[in-house]
């Protein structure tokens, strides 16, 4: 078995040496550690590997080779969750019903006959294709399916091509100390790094405490200030709506920020940067900050990163008004052009799968607006992102 250990290590591409793996042999016959999987695992992970960037497929390996795969769930026996049942009457349309369903004609039409049927509806409706209602075909109401529309008492979104809406939602703050998988987020940081020495002076010398003992006869101990990274950061964070699946993603991301750079400063916003954000998200209602007091507040030399799947109706970013919770004086596309403008170095994080940017037109002109710098949330893409903030 610890041969195929080894071997499977190998095979992996980890670079693994024979006089390690006899290391871990001898200190098996030593009895380092009980004949435990867990306490072996922690033996044989400080033994055979050398570089951290390794340890996920070191442990994909022990996994496989000394745990097996795990059984896959009997689907017959698994519960169906209650909601899926509450939400039997939504209507899902078959690709040749979609292709039927028409869009009203833009923006200003959709806004002006929403205004409309709200003044002519006298009460519920549900599986129509006009009236405000659920489970049908009309641009207005939830639960159904419509090209453009306004969203209104619906939980969440489905097909992601609500154009505005009408209800208060509720985002969650990212957890900035959340541990598990952000080792390898936080090496691809580190390429990001300009060290300086500041603070007060209590950290000990102890090349100069030497020479300056050597040389005086009597001990005379030196301090310096610490090190930091120099590199300053200004992070914007978008949160929820089509960003919820990234949540954890996201949230390890931010915790290995905050422990890289100590000058770090971050924002949340929803979907495009528009003339307010917030650092709360329970009470981003009341607590908005002035995004011109923040453009204001940090010096040009800040790397300015925007983490956000792009993904949202093109007129949030095109238009005044489009931003699918308020009506913004501006277009976001002016917010994000004045950051650019103030901050060259900035870089757009999509946590989204590259492959998938081209079929969404908003991805595509965020993408232009910051000159091509769109990265993946992908180590790869880290490092690409990073490398392009040091140039």
């Amino acid at each position: 078995m610890f041969i195929n250990f080894f071997q499977a290590l190998k095979a992996a591409g980890i670079p693994v040496s024979l006089r390690e793996y006899l290391t871990l042999m001898e200190a098996l016959d030593e009895g380092v550690t009980r004949y435990q999987t867990e306490e072996f695992y922690y033996l044989s992970r400080a033994a055979l590997v050398k570089d951290e960037r390794n340890l996920d497929r070191f442990d994909k390996v022990f996994g496989h080779i000394f745990k097996g795969l795990e059984a896959s769930e009997d689907i017959a026996s698994a519960e169906i969750p209650e909601d899926w049942l509450r939400k039997l009457n939504e209507k899902f349309l078959t690709e040749e019903e979609k292709a039927m369903v028409e869009a009203l004609g833009g923006w200003d039409k959709i806004m002006e006959e929403l205004q409309k049927r709200l003044a002519e509806q006298k009460g519920r409706h549900q599986g129509g294709n006009k009236w405000i209602g659920t489970a049908g075909t009309s641009p207005f109401g939830a639960y159904g399916y419509n090209p453009e529309g306004v969203r209104i008492g619906q939980d969440k979104n489905r097909n992601n091509r609500a154009v505005k809406v009408w209800d208060k939602r509720e985002f969650k703050d990212l957890d900035d100390t959340v541990e598990l998988g952000t080792r390898n987020i936080k090496i691809a940081l580190r390429r990001l790094r300009k060290f300086a020495r500041t603070g007060a002076a209590d950290q000990l010398d102890l090349d100069t405490t030497i020479k300056s003992t050597a040389n005086k006869g009597y001990l005379d101990l030196a301090f310096v200030p610490e090190r930091h990274n120099a590199v300053k950061v200004l992070i914007f964070f978008d949160v929820g709506g089509s960003m919820d699946p990234h949540i954890t993603l996201c949230e390890e991301l931010f915790s290995a920020v905050r422990s890289e750079f100590k000058h770090l400063e971050y924002y949340y916003f929803h979907n495009c940067l528009y003339e307010t954000v917030w650092k709360n998200n329970r009470r981003r209602q009341v607590e908005r900050i002035s995004t011109w007091d923040v453009l204001n507040t940090y010096s040009s030399d800040y790397k300015v990163i925007f983490v956000g799947d792009a993904s949202m109706s093109p007129y949030e970013i095109s238009h005044p008004g489009g931003s699918v919770e308020h009506m913004n004086p501006e277009a976001g596309v002016m917010w994000l052009q004045r950051v650019m403008d103030i901050y060259p170095k900035s870089v757009w994080l999509n946590p989204t799968a590259e492959r998938y940017w081209s079929y969404t037109p908003s991805t595509q002109m965020i993408s232009r607006i910051f000159g091509e710098r769109m990265y993946g949330l992908t180590l790869e893409g880290l490092d690409g992102a990073m490398r392009e903030l040091t140039r």
